[in-house]
């Protein structure tokens, strides 16, 4: 093994990990509701893409459930967009976040969850307690209201 290291022509890349906080922990909007969390999300995701295309978003939050940042994970189609929970949880890790909360958008207006909405989010949150990072709550989005799994019960 230690030859292997030694030679040459073996490569490895370099990995780094990093988070640059721009705003003071004090400027930082606070998340004390589900209308809280629609409130921010409305406020920073493109208005022209929210009845256009599916997007999943990461909203990152510190213990004081005051927000690291928001993490574009995906943007789809108008049927749908994927979710890579290895994803979902690299941007956790990397903001050292305490607790996440789950969102996207359906262009259709239909704020009602699906089976595949479902079970992501309960996949999502299993993989959370083993990380130990909460998930919060998981809102659906649209331009004039929002769904809360956690509101709802369904979390």
């Amino acid at each position: 093994m230690e030859k292997l290291l030694k030679n040459p022509s073996f490569q490895v890349a370099e990995v780094k990990l990093s988070y640059r906080a721009r705003v003071k922990p004090s400027q930082r909007p606070q998340v004390t509701s589900s209308t809280d969390t629609y409130n921010i999300l409305k406020q920073s995701w493109d208005t022209g893409k929210l009845e256009f295309v599916e997007q999943f978003k990461v909203l990152l939050l510190n213990r004081a459930n005051r927000v690291l940042g928001i993490y574009e994970l995906s943007t789809g189609g108008v049927a749908g967009t994927v979710a890579d929970p290895k994803l979902v949880f690299v941007a956790a890790l990397k903001a050292c976040a305490s607790s996440l909360i789950l969102c996207h958008n359906h262009p259709s207006g239909n704020l009602k969850p699906s089976a595949a909405d479902l079970q992501l989010t309960k996949k999502l949150k299993q993989g959370g307690e083993l990380l130990d990072i909460a998930v919060l709550d998981h809102l659906i989005l649209t331009s004039e209201s929002y769904y809360s799994l956690a509101d709802e019960g369904l979390l």
